[in-house]
């Protein structure tokens, strides 16, 4: 059995990848040399430029990810063009959400209604690309699913609720599959980061925000987009060939436990 495939040899499916930090997660493997999927809902523009910059490993294909028959398809489409399945799995996609504390639901106006729109998107959204994923994974003896998380589980500052519930529900995903998956040389992993500078999502985040997670962090700086993709990029590689079922976090080290 192959317990691992080199970056370069991967077929990597990024789930809301036109922008933000999703982009920075494309063009990391790109860089790597891997062939990537740029799964998009709506920014139809800003995923077929990416995809033109290298369209000999970039493939820019819309799929909603709670559509579990248009995930599905995406898959079977992505095997179709590169004549590979689908190898390595980044659940990056974010249902609607605006990182600013003051607009957040406060817990008197808190509703199921909040809460099950992130369960659908997020734990909804990764099981369906594991699902679509698993048969192509199984063929070739080898899986890397990594999940993305937040560091607000250890350190709850803002309580966006409905958010970190969400993820803390793919945490415990994450875990649960590992066991499942191993097996089959799939490992499933989560990285968790802070808040990062600067995506789409933390564009609405004030000045002060930014400043003050800087002070209280060991490295004197707010992470960036791009250093968090990179280590996306270590689950994927061979060097994590028997990491599985963990959760890093990324955050320059302001949460440490």
């Amino acid at each position: 059995m192959q317990h691992s495939l080199r970056l370069d040899q991967q077929l990597v499916l990024v789930t809301g990848a036109a922008r933000g930090l999703g982009e920075h997660l494309v063009r990391a493997f790109l860089r790597e040399g891997a062939k990537v999927v740029i799964n998009y809902h709506k920014s139809a523009a800003a995923a077929k430029t990416l995809a033109n910059e290298a369209p000999e490993q970039l493939l820019a294909i819309q799929a909603d990810i709670t559509d579990s028959a248009a995930v599905q398809a995406m898959f079977a489409q992505a095997r179709e063009h590169f004549g590979m399945p689908v190898t390595t799995v980044i659940n990056n996609a974010l249902p609607d959400f605006s990182f600013n504390g003051d607009a957040r639901p406060k817990v008197e106006q808190l509703s199921m209604a909040d809460l099950n729109q992130q369960f659908t998107g997020v734990v909804g959204g990764a099981l369906n690309t594991t699902q679509a994923a698993l048969a192509g994974m199984r063929e070739a003896c080898f899986g890397r699913i990594i999940n993305i998380g937040t560091n607000l589980f250890q350190n709850p500052v803002v309580p966006y609720h409905d958010y970190t519930a969400s993820k803390a529900a793919l945490l415990s995903l994450t875990r649960t599959l590992s066991h499942d998956l191993g097996p089959d040389n799939i490992t499933v992993n989560m990285v968790s980061g802070g808040l990062l500078r600067t995506t789409d999502a933390s564009a609405a985040t004030p000045e002060a925000v930014f400043d003050y997670i800087a002070a209280n962090t060991p490295l004197r700086r707010v992470t960036t987009p791009a250093e968090f993709a990179d280590a996306i990029l270590f689950f994927a590689s061979p060097w994590a060939r028997s990491v599985t079922g963990q959760n890093l976090i990324v955050d320059g080290g302001l949460v440490n436990n």
